[in-house]
């Protein structure tokens, strides 16, 4: 707190952009490890004797052990603060991105069984990322610049893409698949250090000046979040559970973002083993084509975080600042599915563009649940959106796997991805209502 009394370190920088940027830093590393079995997919099966269903299950094993581990993680969260929780998730889920390096080692079912395992292990260490990425905003960010702050770090699933797929392509190329995850793993370790030197709370931030916290503070930065970690009585009941389970509001934003995921995991699984199969694309130019849709996605990410903020300022209404982005980036995106009716390569690679950078505008999902969320159970109910979301990981591939087995192409697969769209449009201005806090209320009592 003396940090905090040093008027010396008033106004000479904003410490919740640094805080900002380093959650991104981070997210971008994890969403390009969550990428590495994609980009190396067609070598490492084709080395390997892997068939799409097979690809489709190691694909989707990453999601299996994520959702699982939401709600733990989320509870750990709760208990232990953000920066310890976090810390050891991105140390582990970086070394077990290297081991994934080793199975070639294997051969057939051993490979295959060895692989997903390893899969498994980084879903699991990686649970509390998002959960941690939006506590911690929570924490850092005032209500009127958290729809950006959010956009700005779930914005980073596209830029990870950017890049790293033309990283990861080139080493596919040049020094075949298990150097991309020898080198992922290595780049999350350093990453380590950057995280623990800088990240921490606002209460215990050495560099916060008190004109920084008392603006976050009176705009609803929720800044005593990770305050005695480790010996708060714990709100997680089940009656608080139910609570949460029984509001229309964050169920309608759970099943949102399970939509929107749907189109994140074919982006990250599919989409560049869809370039080089059915459009006849090399490697290295599916790990290049597959920056462009990246960088407009995360351009849309950006834009529809400030824009959601924008609106906000004007209108006053948080439902109207939240909603109109989402609306309009959904209508976008469905225009994956259209890649089915054009044969020139830009023009799928375009239309894969419009419907990403749409996909990007529409992806608040981070910044609603924060602003519905109790703060009692901040971790708890991120966990349980994340889980909500992340069961697309598990669904889509596989779905995807076997309507290309089935099928011998993606075309209804595209069709697949981009009905979610409308589904998401549906579970925002359906089943979401006003949006504002949920407060808990004590067993026994109505609200």
């Amino acid at each position: 707190m003396d940090a905090i009394k040093n008027d010396a370190r008033i106004g000479q920088i904003n410490v919740r952009y640094l805080i900002l940027s380093l959650l991104f830093v981070v997210t971008t590393i994890n969403y390009a490890d969550r990428a590495t079995l994609s980009i190396a997919g067609s070598s490492l099966s084709k080395n390997l004797g892997f068939n799409p269903i097979t690809m489709g299950y190691l694909l989707s094993a990453y999601a299996v052990a994520y959702v699982v581990g939401q709600i733990p993680g989320g509870i750990l969260l709760d208990r232990y603060g953000s920066k310890t929780v976090y810390t050891w998730s991105l140390a582990l889920w970086s070394l077990f991105t290297i081991t994934q390096g080793f199975v070639g080692a294997f051969t057939g079912l051993s490979a295959a069984v060895m692989l997903y395992a390893m899969r498994l292990a980084v879903g699991l260490a990686s649970a509390p990322c998002f959960p941690a990425n939006a506590r911690i905003v929570s924490s850092w960010f005032p209500t009127a610049e958290r729809g950006t702050a959010t956009a700005i770090f779930n914005s980073a699933q596209y830029f990870a893409l950017v890049a790293f797929a033309p990283l990861m392509g080139w080493l596919v190329h040049e020094f075949d698949w298990p150097s991309v995850f020898f080198v992922m793993g290595g780049i999350g370790l350093v990453a380590v250090v950057l995280f623990v030197r800088f990240v921490h709370s606002p209460l215990d931030h050495p560099h916060i000046g008190s004109r920084e916290f008392d603006y976050i503070e009176k705009g609803g930065a929720l800044i005593r979040l990770d305050e005695k970690s480790g010996q708060r009585k714990s709100q997680l009941t089940w009656h608080n559970v139910f609570q949460i389970l029984g509001n229309s509001t964050l169920v309608g934003i759970y099943l949102g973002q399970y939509c929107i995921n749907v189109l994140t995991y074919f982006f990250v699984t599919w989409f560049p083993i869809y370039l080089v199969q059915q459009r006849g694309m090399s490697i290295l130019q599916a790990g290049f084509f597959t920056a462009l849709p990246a960088l407009c996605g995360f351009v849309g990410g950006i834009l529809g975080g400030v824009a959601s903020d924008s609106i906000l300022k004007r209108t006053g209404s948080l439902t109207l600042a939240r909603k109109l982005p989402i609306l309009f980036g959904m209508l976008l995106a469905m225009l994956i599915a259209a890649c089915n009716y054009v044969e020139a390569q830009w023009l799928v690679v375009a239309l894969m563009a419009v419907g990403f950078f749409g996909k990007g505008v529409g992806a608040l999902g981070w910044a609603v649940v924060s602003d519905t969320s109790p703060k009692e159970l901040q971790g708890v109910s991120f966990s349980m959106f994340n889980t909500a979301g992340n069961l697309a990981g598990i669904v889509t591939p596989i779905i995807i796997g076997y309507i290309v087995a089935k099928t011998g192409s993606f075309d209804s697969a595209l069709i697949f991805v981009g009905a979610h769209g409308l589904l998401a449009i549906f579970s925002y201005f359906v089943i979401v209502g006003k949006i504002r806090r949920l407060e808990l209320t004590p067993a026994g009592r109505i609200a």
